[in-house]
């Protein structure tokens, strides 16, 4: 049975070169235009659609979402492969970022075409599989948590399904504490590389000078303190996956060994002038915006393009507080499991302070928050005088005597120390508009430091842009 693919494309030279190089077994429908493609797609129920990022109409990210909508009205299942040369490659990453499955360079792409569409031919089915692994495999361990009621998760959800099945480098942003790390195991669970190994490397928390050594490895003597040859993390990750969080805090200089990776799955340690060969998937995660690193010189433009071939942007929990019920039954349970305790849930004082608390620090605030009133509580459920005081400001909620909030002087150090941080560290943005360079000078602190600090805390330059 054959295929029906659509092709969209003004220019004859593309229609005639792809319908010499697609298969027997695909049946090629044209159109020279983007309302005449979308008449053929409603009256043939095409399965893939073609596109030539060349098409007038076609600028930005919105523009082919918009295209794209118009299509997925008609069949939601469709899917788009786009095509275009080196000078449009910006074009067709915005297309990626619309919702596009994948993009060919011409003419080059010409004779992986028939690869191209029998990949994506192979997840049609996609959506069955994302309500799957949200269903039936949630029964087990953390993927428990990853079940949703809201529906901006489940397009993650659905997106995930998508790529997991590819080899395609992912890159993972978000918020400080929204689950990145959990996005990144489940995208590795669900694909071919399972059963090898998964790396995760906090580059954030790495210190400079010895980012290399840990992602290429070293060779004996090739600095103080490496006395022995060492095998660095895109080594021990090969026929896996490598999960690299925070990368837009590594060095200029192991960008272009990262870049030379994702290009050519080839890497030099440190001090060695061998060439040594890896088979890794990279799945990549920031909470800065990376695209704005580019325009400030930051980060390297090539690099950002290799990364953010798939990009998925994770919610802040503020924007799924339907999911709250889900997060937390499950973060209870895994205590329950844990300990000598048989708490239920919380009261609903707690679940309405919830609802109205902005949670800044996202899914892992709320799991310390859980953590702390189940060692406290010693009810079914966990009430108000097992959680901070200023979780309930403002709420009609009694708040608890400051002695249950009584702790050692390390504790209560920590806190005023990490509470000056964040003060401090709002301020200076505050004064220079978010800009990191003039905000590091002032605080007396590397670009790096002041990244790593503000992850730490949970806060997000962008807030303060003029």
């Amino acid at each position: 049975m054959k295929i029906r693919v659509l092709l969209i494309s003004k220019e004859k030279i593309i229609i005639e070169a792809i319908t010499r190089e697609i298969g027997p077994d695909i049946d090629l429908l044209t159109a020279r235009s983007l309302n005449k493609g979308l008449q053929v797609f409603e009256a043939q129920k095409t399965a893939v659609v073609l596109i030539d990022a060349a098409i007038s109409g076609l600028p930005d990210r919105s523009a082919f979402k918009k295209l794209f909508s118009d299509f997925w009205e008609i069949n939601p299942m469709a899917r788009f492969i786009i095509l275009t040369t080196k000078g449009n490659i910006q074009i067709a990453i915005k297309a990626v970022e619309a919702g596009a499955s994948s993009y060919l360079l011409c003419p080059a792409g010409f004779a992986q075409m028939n690869k191209a569409v029998a990949s994506v031919l192979r997840h049609m089915d996609s959506s069955q599989q994302a309500k799957h692994f949200i269903t039936q495999d949630s029964q087990s361990g953390f993927l428990e948590m990853l079940k949703t009621r809201s529906e901006t998760m489940k397009r993650v959800f659905e997106k995930i399904a998508l790529v997991s099945q590819t080899e395609t480098t992912v890159l993972l942003t978000g918020e400080t504490g929204v689950g990145k790390g959990i996005i990144a195991r489940l995208i590795h669970e669900k694909s071919g590389r399972s059963a090898g190994p998964m790396l995760n490397v906090h580059c954030g928390a790495i210190p400079e000078s010895l980012i290399e050594s840990e992602l290429f490895g070293h060779e004996k003597g090739s600095f103080t303190g490496a006395i022995r040859n060492k095998k660095g993390k895109f080594e021990q990750a090969s026929r896996g996956t490598i999960f690299l969080d925070e990368i837009g805090t590594v060095t200029a200089a192991t960008q272009i060994k990262m870049l030379q990776v994702l290009q050519d799955k080839t890497f030099q340690p440190v001090g060695s002038e061998k060439t040594f060969s890896t088979d890794v998937r990279v799945i990549a995660a920031s909470n800065s915006d990376l695209e704005q690193m580019v325009d400030r010189g930051e980060f390297r433009k090539d690099l950002y393009f290799r990364l953010n071939i798939f990009p998925i942007e994770i919610p802040a929990l503020r924007l799924r507080k339907k999911d709250l019920p889900l997060f937390i039954t499950f973060f209870i349970d895994q205590l329950n499991s844990k300990h000598e305790k048989q708490i239920k849930g919380v009261t609903p004082e707690v679940m309405e302070a919830f609802d109205n608390y902005a949670w800044p620090g996202n899914i892992r605030e709320l799991e310390n928050l859980l953590q702390r009133a189940f060692i406290l509580g010693d009810k079914p459920f966990l009430g108000v005088s097992v959680f901070p005081a200023d979780l309930f400001t403002g709420s009609k909620t009694n708040m608890p005597s400051p002695s249950t909030y009584l702790g050692t002087l390390a504790e209560i150090r920590q806190k005023a120390v990490a509470k000056a941080e964040t003060e401090y560290l709002c301020a200076v943005l505050k004064a220079h508009s978010g800009k990191i360079n003039q905000a590091s000078m002032t605080a007396g602190i590397s670009r790096r430091q002041l990244h790593k600090l503000l992850s730490k805390h949970g806060i997000r330059k962008v807030d303060f842009k003029s």
